[in-house]
């Protein structure tokens, strides 16, 4: 069984963790109401999409309602 012959600085574990960090989420502004959203994603506060409506703001509420039950 292969075990390690020294313990691992500090320096080195960093090292390989340096690309576990969180990254920060893409959001841009939307283009119909100017709020902020997730790219590619339906804008929550209107419901338009690539300039398009694609969901009514009464089904957005609904939705939002029946999500925050759980």
């Amino acid at each position: 069984m292969a075990v390690p012959k020294r313990k691992t600085t500090p320096s080195k574990r960093n090292m390989r963790r340096s690309h576990d960090g969180l990254l920060s989420a893409n959001s841009h502004e939307c283009p119909n109401c100017g709020e902020l959203k997730l790219a590619h994603h339906i804008c929550l506060a209107c419901g338009y999409y690539n300039k398009k409506e694609v969901v009514t703001k009464s089904n957005l509420e609904s939705e939002e309602e029946s999500n925050s039950d759980d």
